[in-house]
């Protein structure tokens, strides 16, 4: 089944240029972690992570003079929306709305009584400005603390619908949520609770996930499985990492789900056994060094590399195109149906070749 068959759905909200909700694409986030104040370093890793893909950047306002940082992203030309991340002042979301970012991410249960609320929706609606409310286990309500004893799904889910019954309060409904756990159980869990509470998109994410495999693996079991569930129009992978790594970490998960148009190239290969009668594992290697080389990742287009001929070819039926494996040698195949018999030294070269041939169809 594909993934927009089973996406729940939700009220589409613009940021900046972009959709989120509704049938637009799963958009990418990542955060900036330069220096707010450093105007320069901040543009430049902005312009790092949209070159690799990204398609939302938040970035820290902790101050009002933060926030004047805006103004020299988009005189240096970046077109990418900027999402400002504020706690508890309201000011600083006020002169956010004046100075021109795209989304505010503010909870507003944190800022203070009706009234700083009110100040806010009104200067958001408007400027069009949404408003990201970001829950996670770390900063719950007391009340709501007490009522669960810990920060529980259910604890988590609460706290999203009292901030937004906040903003509806006032009319706004112009909303994205995102509740996020260290805990990935509680943070699927919590998202399933919301999702059949209200409509609107949804941020997904695994807070503190941590760095490098182990972060991957947190944030794929996390937002995956949302995503196998159709919940889910952003994504942000939190990594203790350069945030360029976070871009890719995202790619690969939605590649993973099959989320279509989005899925760019998938490349299955066999664990090898007995069987095999080539050497596929630095095979494989040398195969995705071959293709980010290229820049092919983004084709749409599903590669099989196999063992061998014997299930080789059967296994890999819906592969576009493929190997499968014997001594000095192997078959490409097209969907299941053997072409020609190909060199080993040849292998790589000729999957290409069926690659770019797809692409330029």
């Amino acid at each position: 089944m594909k993934y927009n068959d089973i996406r729940r759905k939700t009220r589409p909200v613009t940021v900046g240029d972009r959709i989120l909700g509704g049938s637009a694409p799963i958009a990418i986030q990542s955060m900036t972690n330069t220096d707010t104040l450093n105007a320069e370093q901040t543009v430049d890793q902005i312009r790092r992570l949209e070159h690799a893909g990204c398609d939302i950047v938040r970035i820290s306002v902790p101050t009002e003079e933060a926030a004047y940082t805006v103004w020299k992203i988009k005189e240096a030309g970046i077109k990418i929306p900027i999402v400002a991340d504020i706690h508890f002042d309201y000011r600083i979301a006020l002169r956010c709305a004046e100075l021109g970012f795209d989304k505010i991410r503010i909870n507003p249960g944190n800022i203070g009584d009706d009234d700083r609320v009110k100040a806010v929706c009104d200067a958001c609606r408007e400027r069009r400005i949404p408003i990201r409310i970001g829950v996670n286990s770390g900063s719950l309500e007391k009340h709501i603390l007490a009522k669960y004893g810990s920060p529980t799904p259910g604890a988590l889910c609460e706290s999203a619908l009292y901030h937004i019954s906040l903003l509806e309060k006032f009319g706004f409904y112009d909303t994205l949520i995102s509740i996020k756990a260290s805990t990935v159980s509680d943070m699927i869990e919590a998202n399933r609770l919301l999702a059949q509470k209200c409509d609107y998109p949804l941020h997904l994410g695994v807070t503190e996930a941590g760095g490098g495999n182990r972060g991957l693996i947190k944030s794929a079991v996390g937002i995956g499985a949302l995503l196998c569930d159709g919940i889910g129009d952003t994504i942000r992978v939190s990594l203790t990492d350069d945030p360029i790594e976070e871009i890719d970490a995202a790619k690969q998960i939605l590649r993973a789900v099959g989320v279509e148009g989005q899925c760019g190239m998938d490349i299955v290969s066999c664990p090898t056994c007995a069987r095999t009668k080539i050497d596929l594992i630095p095979l494989v290697k040398r195969f995705e060094q071959a293709v980010r080389a290229e820049g092919l990742e983004d084709v749409p287009v599903k590669v099989a590399l196999m063992g061998c001929v014997v299930n080789g070819p059967g296994e890999a039926r819906e592969a576009d195109v493929g190997i499968a494996g014997g001594i000095g040698e192997a078959v490409l195949f097209r969907h299941g149906e053997i072409v020609e018999k190909i060199k080993e030294d040849d292998i790589i070269d000729r999957l290409l070749r069926e690659i770019r041939a797809i692409k330029d169809r």
